[in-house]
């Protein structure tokens, strides 16, 4: 027990939840000890030692599908394969960047070169030009059409990380509820996430095959759970039974325990719905969950769709309203 690290000091060592160390235990990257006078992880010094590798190649982009074929294969053939194909992206990422330059400082060239006071189109181009969005293409533009083409093809490439987004309606159901609780409360060893599983039997699925939802709400979260028709408080003592509204919400997809792409999911879905006919309903709050959740081996069947994408998905849902007077 003392060449053991208590899961608590691994992660506030290396600055990571316990959720994201059990996540790369479920990919089978690290591994785990449990002893019979303490409930529970530890980690021995190959597996902290695993630990900084996995965070090393997180930090270089990696995906955990090709951290996963760099541990389970012998020799530095793999590695660099896997290296050397990031590094290919970065070229075909630069080399994009470097055209979409071009492309923007052809446009200003041509449009410093137009009377504006002899033609409103062109004035339209110019606001639109500004922001270079893809609004572009509806413009009668009097200068190369191709541009605008190609302008648009590289911005969806530049693009490829953040999934489009989706307005969905989440029905009202009625739900369990764990109330509001620190976010280090729900994950840890027989925190809230495990309690309220006891419970599963109780649960019915909403959408995507979900039946729970997180809850954002500043520093803390309500991790809630859609109940069966008949389900009582006393069925799901001590926790307490409610009714969720439901409602309109902008939903899209990001990768489970990826930070980034978390961040740049949240930060288009903000910017889209600024651009739509809806507002941030600030009177309810953004959610997520995990599609298709398997858990204790059950729907097994959902596994293919890890395995063919290499990572957990995660469903971010943001509160939406028509705006007034639309």
């Amino acid at each position: 027990m003392n060449n053991l690290i208590k899961i608590k000091d691994v992660s506030s060592k290396y600055d990571i939840t316990a959720r994201t160390l059990r996540y790369y235990e479920d990919m089978g990257l690290l591994s785990s000890t449990r002893s019979d006078d303490y409930t529970y992880r530890m980690y021995d010094e190959n597996a902290v030692r695993r630990l900084e590798q996995i965070l090393i190649l997180r930090k270089l982009n990696i995906s955990i599908k090709d951290i996963q074929r760099v541990f389970n294969t012998s020799g530095s053939d793999v590695v660099l394969e896997v290296l050397g194909k990031k590094v290919q992206s970065i070229d075909d990422e630069v080399a994009l960047l470097h055209e979409l330059k071009e492309i923007v400082l052809d446009f200003i060239r041509e449009i410093e070169q137009v009377n504006f006071a002899d033609n409103s189109d062109i004035k339209l181009l110019y606001n639109k030009a500004k922001e270079i969005e893809t609004q572009l293409i509806s413009v009668d533009y009097i200068g190369k059409p191709s541009n605008v083409n190609r302008l648009i093809e590289i911005t969806e490439k530049l693009d490829k990380k953040i999934p489009d987004i989706m307005v969905v309606r989440i029905p009202e159901f009625k739900a369990v509820t764990c109330g509001n609780q620190p976010w280090g409360e729900m994950f840890k060893e027989g925190g809230y996430m495990y309690q309220l599983w006891q419970y599963c039997h109780l649960y019915k699925s909403v959408i995507f095959d979900c039946f729970d939802f997180l809850l954002s709400k500043n520093d803390k979260a309500e991790w809630i759970c859609a109940v069966k028709d008949g389900v009582t408080n006393a069925d799901v003592s001590p926790f307490k039974l409610f009714d969720f509204p439901g409602g309109l919400y902008a939903m899209a997809v990001s990768i489970d325990e990826d930070n980034e792409s978390i961040q740049k999911v949240e930060d288009k879905v903000r910017r889209w719905i600024e651009s739509t006919n809806f507002e941030l309903d600030k009177g309810r709050n953004v959610m997520f969950n995990m599609p298709y959740l398997y858990e204790d081996g059950r729907d097994i069947a959902y596994k293919d769709i890890e395995k063919g994408l290499g990572y957990k998905q995660m469903q971010r849902y943001f509160p939406i309203k028509l705006k007034e007077g639309i």
